[in-house]
């Protein structure tokens, strides 16, 4: 039996029985690999989003008077407690000094009759004073103190009229119309000027009813844009569907940072309504060629060939395959290496 084995190996060449005996791909690859598996990943509803600033606000007259100077122009930044818009202040500044004066008098009279009490109470304490001419001290004495009182906050009043002439920003963040000008003259209440703040930033989107109850469950979602997915802080859904659209608002706060994002832009929203089991893999073994994507796969002999896939969502750094993989095959985690392996093999074949 041994020398029907031998006799045909002996007429192969050399090349034909190195061939037969060692596999194609006998090195230790050069690359790390995974097994290919489903695992949980939750169940998104996109839908649309618009972005928009927390802090916006519309900076309107509190007092009447005519514009003396406009501090800022649309698109400049504004720091918090900047000045932006000045009146001219001859009317307030005219009030404040006659109120003060008020007050003076009032704290003058009220301090003679305060003296004139004392002495009355005194003279009715031993007997030279009637009760009458004590309750007239008394009751000129509160008088005196009520009007101090009044004249106090008549003083108040006007001194902040006069903080009113300067309109000052209440928070940091950029102009986006200035409604006024210069030797305009305007009312209580009239627009001075809008701005809005990008430190803060929201998403409020429109939710169909069928798809509340599952997003109250989870409320978890994620906003996607062109840099990747950013999850929500809060996820707010008012307690009321509009009845025109019936639909949910839901306001989706974003985490403090810089996203590229700014109000009024277009945005999609992934909402979590539920999980499933999905095959996944790491985004890293992906290899994009134009419009072709696809997956080193290794056998069980270690021979590597390129196999194109259709991806489907991206769930953190792993990517769904929907077709072209099986579970439990073997991929390159770093295609990259696997094509340069695959290269060096096949020049290496060729001589």
């Amino acid at each position: 039996m041994n020398t029907l084995i031998q006799r045909p190996l002996r007429r192969l060449p050399i090349l034909a029985i190195a061939a037969f005996v060692l596999p194609a791909y006998a090195d230790e690859l050069p690359f790390g690999t995974t097994t290919v598996r489903k695992d949980t990943a939750p169940v998104e509803r996109l839908l649309d989003g618009t972005v928009e600033a927390v802090n916006q606000a519309t900076m309107s007259a509190q007092t009447s008077g005519r514009i003396a100077q406009v501090y800022y122009d649309v698109d400049d930044y504004v720091e918090p407690g900047s000045p932006i818009v000045r009146f001219t202040d001859v009317e307030q500044q005219s009030a404040l000094r006659q109120a003060s004066a008020a007050l003076a008098e009032a704290v003058a009279r009220q301090k003679q009759a305060n003296e004139e009490f004392d002495r009355v109470q005194g003279l009715f304490e031993s007997g030279s004073a009637s009760k009458r001419e004590y309750d007239q001290a008394l009751a000129s004495r509160e008088a005196a103190n009520a009007r101090v009182t009044a004249a106090r906050s008549a003083e108040e009043t006007a001194q902040q009229q006069v903080e009113y002439t300067l309109v000052r920003a209440p928070y940091a963040g950029i102009v986006t119309e200035r409604h006024v000008q210069v030797g305009e003259t305007v009312g209580v209440g009239q627009p001075l000027m809008s701005g809005l703040s990008l430190e803060t930033l929201r998403v409020v989107v429109d939710l169909p009813q069928q798809a509340a109850a599952d997003v109250r469950e989870h409320l978890t979602a994620y906003i996607v844009t062109g840099q990747g997915r950013i999850q929500a802080d809060n996820v707010t859904i008012f307690p009321y569907a509009h009845s025109a659209s019936n639909t949910f608002r839901v306001r989706l706060d974003l985490p403090a940072g810089q996203f590229d994002l700014y109000p009024g832009m277009f945005v999609k929203v992934a909402f979590i309504v539920g999980e499933s089991q999905r095959l996944l893999i790491p985004d890293s073994a992906l290899l994009r060629r134009s419009e072709v994507t696809g997956v080193y796969v290794v056998d069980v002999e270690d021979r590597v060939r390129l196999r194109q896939v259709r991806v489907g969502g991206a769930y953190g750094d792993r990517a769904e395959i929907l077709a072209g993989l099986r579970p439990g095959e073997r991929i390159a985690t770093d295609p990259v290496s696997a094509a340069i392996y695959l290269k060096a093999r096949s020049a290496r074949n060729d001589d």
